[in-house]
């Protein structure tokens, strides 16, 4: 008997079935689509909180997919393996022809993604994929002499210029979906069958109203206030397209635009220079002598610091997954500038503990708070979390959510601001120095 001649698209970073560049491409190629999930053992067994709640996020995602599918008599495959191997055990139930997916930019992804084409290529499968998850990709927005930006505001100008060239796009991948193919559901496996289990999950879903982007500008540095727009985790996992995020910041918000722009900045600067992954964009500052106290990491891990905004951010992270933007730069300058603690430990738990983790991002603004990054602030300024608070939380709102023993029994500092200061600023001059 025949296998059945289908195509597939590969869902990664994608999680959607409208404006899916991938998914529109494939339901046009002529065969019935299935799409296709792989929950990969090389990432999911580097993960130790087997309460992730990425994992949890992606799998109920999921479900809710299997669920809008269910209307085309279709389903996504998910499987719990190793891509290479997911492919091999496909080739037996069904005859591929072609496969669809969305560029993925992060190192591990780009190896993965060149195994698997070379492994369809040598059974004669063609391996498509596309640009869906950025406007701009890797070198597309680069100076008049074709080498890449590091910095910001010229490289937004002409991202905004050549915006407004290509005008608006998108794909109409929800129009198609009768072409999916017809099948039964497909049980997706259980978290226990994964070796996880459910995380108890507070993700706010995107707050896109037309009130929150005018007002973003004077409300987006206010952790007790609900002024951003919560769609960072949804922009991780492609639950949204970044396409028509793009179409309301420019209707509504110049200042929630040059955001989503940091993020391509971000993410052409480590396809353009991946040595960051590890170390500093600027190599001098390579050279700082960190402190890397492991008990005073600890306590930033934890909340434990004695500065109450500082604290309450890395509760808010610990709890939730997810932590207000001006408090991330807040909690990310205190470790490395009064604590001395290398950046990079810093990165590596916020990579264990954002929902919203995109490396590029992560990268990127770590290294904007150590001093040494791309279009980083110059090392001698440093935060401080009391003048912080007062100006960003004046009436300790967010404090007090987070902090609950704030009132009665709070912790001192663990550290003098100002030794802190005076310690980071002698620390820094005399190893950029040399």
């Amino acid at each position: 008997m025949s296998k059945p001649s289908i195509n597939v698209c590969w869902l990664r970073r994608d999680l959607r079935l409208h404006d899916h560049h991938a998914l529109d491409q494939a339901l046009q190629a002529g065969l019935p689509v299935l799409p296709l999930f792989i929950f990969d053992q090389h990432i999911l067994n580097q993960l130790s909180d087997k309460a992730d709640k990425r994992v949890t996020f992606i799998h109920q995602t999921l479900s809710r997919l299997n669920e809008e599918l269910c209307r085309f008599n279709s389903s996504i495959c998910v499987v719990h393996d190793t891509p290479l191997h997911t492919f091999q055990q496909l080739l037996e139930k069904f005859e591929v022809k072609e496969v669809f997916a969305n560029h993925d930019y992060e190192p591990y992804a780009v190896t993965r993604d060149q195994e698997i084409s070379g492994f369809l290529s040598s059974n004669h499968i063609r391996f498509h994929t596309f640009k869906d998850q950025v406007i701009f990709e890797k070198s597309e927005v680069m100076k008049p002499d074709n080498s890449p930006y590091t910095v910001f505001t010229p490289y937004s100008r002409l991202w905004k210029k050549r915006y407004f060239q290509i005008g608006e796009q998108r794909f109409l991948s929800e129009e198609k979906l009768s072409g999916l193919l017809k099948t039964e559901i497909f049980p997706i496996p259980p978290l226990e069958a994964m070796g996880f289990e459910e995380a108890t999950l507070s993700i706010s879903p995107p707050q896109l109203s037309e009130a929150i982007l005018i007002n973003y500008h004077q409300t987006r540095n206010l952790p007790s206030v609900p002024g951003t727009s919560q769609v960072s985790t949804y922009l991780r996992f492609g639950l949204v397209s970044v396409r028509e995020l793009v179409r309301l910041a420019q209707q509504h918000s110049e200042t929630w635009l040059n955001e989503l722009i940091w993020r391509e900045f971000f993410m052409m600067i480590l396809y353009q220079f991946p040595q960051v992954v590890d170390n500093s964009f600027k190599p001098k500052y390579d050279r700082i002598p960190w402190r890397n106290d492991e008990e005073e990491f600890d306590r930033w891990c934890k909340g434990e610091t004695g500065y109450p905004i500082v604290d309450a951010g890395m509760r808010q992270l610990n709890e939730t997954g997810w932590m207000h933007n001006r408090v991330r730069m807040i909690v990310a300058s205190f470790l490395v500038k009064h604590l001395l603690i290398d950046w990079r430990w810093g990165e590596a738990y916020f990579g264990e503990k954002l929902l919203d983790y995109e490396l590029a991002s992560n990268n990127g603004n770590w290294q904007w708070a150590a001093g040494g990054g791309c279009d980083a602030a110059p090392y001698f300024r440093i935060f401080n979390p009391w003048t912080q608070a007062k100006k960003f939380d004046p009436k300790e709102e967010y404090v007090r959510q987070w902090v609950k023993e704030y009132d009665d029994s709070y912790i001192p500092p663990m550290v003098d601001h100002e030794f802190a200061r005076k310690r980071a600023l002698e620390t820094y001059k005399r190893a950029l120095s040399i």
